[in-house]
């Protein structure tokens, strides 16, 4: 989803056509059919400004580090989720389920929710002064003369032409609004390069830009704030400050401490040494220090998996090789956070467990879209290995037992300092609340978070926090809940107990789609929505563990 309040006239035109409540399915679906293979798109396309993702494989890959490993550009990006932002299924379900909640806003919700996962055919389209639709014989329709350009995804030579403006790393360079010139400079990380093969081959000119490794050019995306609706859905927010912060990753580092020492790129692209960045022209041997891979990883396990399992019907080429992705995302997740638990003993038949979940990301853990969560999985055990006590049972179909909303979707789990019953669960989530002060998992209903536990990053300080990235709910007064790490303390009354409690076992566990919100999408039964659901089955990997650790009491 992206919005802005450039479209707010637009908006307001609207709204007095008539419109319905906007939490509630209208009876309007795609016409996209379920299950036929997609097209692939032809990667060596030019544009007016761009150029496919082939015609920069002809150079970018084939090339190695000082170890020999295989650190080819195009390959790298084609296996994530930058180059398959288009194809995800995730994404075209939720724009749909947007579409239909609100179909007197179509128009607004395909420009900007296009802007960041169709980038060039938007930017194309906006340029000659066409229409901006996805779906239909819209960007998604191998009819459209923006199709190729919508199935490149997040390219190299829209990356590489953001140019360094004013606005970039602010406000009104977040939620899409990046820059892109017409002079075909594309920019990148290295100075002293050869101009002349890459004018001669693709028509753009390779130049320095110190902005393409930090953290401010990631915001242009990654930093999104939307406007939102009420029931009748007219807009109630007018400024882009009253906007809802739909995901803020890059204000989260902002505020933490990671801000002086490691960018976005300094973590979500490995480094590499001794790579000489181009396979051509045959005389250039200069060898670079300091590479960022462009790996772009991140915690999406669900959704590289679904890509890989069900290439054919989402338009992935069969060659795209995502084992390495996806090993380097449970490399990731697993260097995400630290547990540490502390037996404080038994007093008068209660046993007091204390478990410290430590973040070591440089954002909240979850961060990002407000699908996601992370939760503790916490198991007692007696010296037979029986289940004594146990919260935060993860299950098949991605739902948690005891967790509030995965029985009721208008509900939420609360934020704890003690817990003391098997159906509490510490989740870490960002729960969105409509401005009728109710859950809502509808991105144009929602107002506010109602809560946002999610665990902060090193030196987050949460009294100073600005409100847009702030924490909500019952952990703004728990004193265990500070930057970079929670304590919650685990109270367990064993007299009923009919053996020893002997072993403790904590997990941090981490989904990229919670079970209610994936259940709210599925309940469109919209085509999209239909396809997503049965890929989203079949996957295995709903569930992911961050890290886990055991004490023997």
């Amino acid at each position: 989803m992206h919005l802005k309040p450039l479209f707010l006239t637009t908006l307001v035109l609207v709204l007095f056509l008539g419109c319905g409540n906007s939490d509630t399915p209208q009876d309007q679906t795609s016409s996209q059919d379920l299950n036929i293979p997609i097209t692939i798109e032809n990667r060596a396309f030019t544009s007016t400004h761009f150029s496919g993702s082939d015609n920069c494989a002809a150079c970018h890959n084939g090339i190695t580090d000082t170890h020999g490993e295989d650190v080819s550009i195009e390959s790298a990006w084609s296996a994530t989720m930058m180059a398959n932002s288009a194809k995800d299924p995730l994404w075209k379900a939720k724009v749909v389920s947007e579409i239909k909640r609100n179909p007197h806003l179509e128009d607004v919700i395909n420009d900007k929710c296009s802007k960041c996962h169709a980038p060039m055919a938007n930017h194309e389209a906006r340029s000659a002064q066409e229409e901006i639709k996805i779906f239909d014989d819209g960007f998604l329709n191998s009819t459209n003369p923006h199709y190729d350009e919508t199935m490149n995804g997040v390219s190299c030579t829209l990356c590489h032409q953001v140019k360094e403006v004013a606005e970039l790393g602010t406000l009104a360079g977040f939620s899409g609004n990046y820059s892109i010139g017409s002079d075909r400079i594309v920019y990148g990380q290295y100075n002293n390069v050869a101009t002349q093969p890459m004018i001669g081959q693709v028509n753009y000119t390779p130049q320095f830009g110190a902005h393409i490794s930090q953290s401010k050019m990631c915001a242009t995306c990654h930093n999104l704030k939307t406007p939102y609706v009420n029931a009748d859905g007219i807009v109630l927010s007018d400024t882009p400050e009253s906007e809802f912060p739909e995901q803020m990753p890059y204000s989260e580092w902002e505020h933490s401490e990671f801000a002086t020492t490691q960018s976005c790129q300094d973590c979500h692209m490995q480094r590499a040494e001794g790579v000489i960045i181009s396979n051509r022209p045959t005389w250039l041997n200069t060898q670079r220090g300091n590479f960022a891979k462009h790996t772009f990883v991140g915690g999406n396990a669900l959704m590289l998996d679904i890509l890989n399992n069900n290439k054919t019907s989402l338009g992935v080429p069969s060659t795209t090789d995502f084992s390495k992705t996806l090993s380097k995302t449970t490399e990731i997740l697993e260097s995400a956070a630290d547990i540490h638990i502390a037996n404080n003993g038994m007093i008068e038949n209660t046993l007091y467990i204390d478990v410290t979940i430590s973040s070591n990301t440089g954002h909240k853990l979850p961060t990002s879209f407000p699908s996601r969560r992370a939760f503790v999985h916490f198991i007692l055990y007696d010296t037979n290995g029986n289940i004594l006590f146990e919260s935060g049972k993860s299950n098949n179909d991605g739902s948690i037992s005891g967790a509030d909303a995965d029985t009721n979707i208008h509900s939420y789990e609360p934020h704890y300092n003690i817990i003391t019953s098997q159906d509490q669960v510490q989740i870490y989530e960002a729960v969105m609340h409509n401005s009728d002060n109710q859950v809502t998992y509808t991105l144009l209903r929602a107002a506010s978070y109602v809560k946002d536990n999610r665990i902060l990053p090193r030196g987050f300080d949460k009294a100073t926090a600005p409100s847009d990235i702030a924490v909500q709910g019952e952990a703004r007064n728990d004193v265990n809940f500070v930057g970079g790490s929670d304590t919650i303390s685990y109270n367990i009354d064993t007299t009923n107990f009919t053996s020893t409690p002997a072993r403790v076992e904590v997990a941090l566990r981490y989904q990229t789609l919670s079970y209610p919100f994936a259940q709210d999408l599925f309940s469109e039964e919209t085509n999209e929505s239909m396809s997503f659901e049965g890929m989203y089955d079949a996957s295995q990997m709903k569930t992911s563990t961050i890290t886990s650790q055991a004490l023997e009491l």
